[in-house]
């Protein structure tokens, strides 16, 4: 699972890059994922929803519902 959830982060990062922006994964432990947003999403008030109703969103759509997003600083 850990290797789909990487292949789906990465397919996501030219998404946020287009607006100045990147993801670090920090760390990916079974279902959970820390991840690190750099760059303009970083410091974008938005950040959350961009973590939850975004890539967090797309993978438990595509991989496991039960797939957790936690953004680390």
């Amino acid at each position: 699972m850990e290797a789909k959830i990487r292949e789906k982060l990465e397919s996501l990062r030219g998404m946020l890059q287009q607006d100045g922006g990147d993801l670090e994964i920090v760390a990916i432990d079974g279902k959970n994922v820390q991840l690190r947003l750099k760059g303009a999403c970083g410091g974008c008030p938005h950040a959350t929803i961009t973590i939850k109703q975004g890539i967090e969103r797309v993978l438990q759509t595509e991989i496991d519902p039960d797939i957790v997003v936690e953004r680390v600083a």
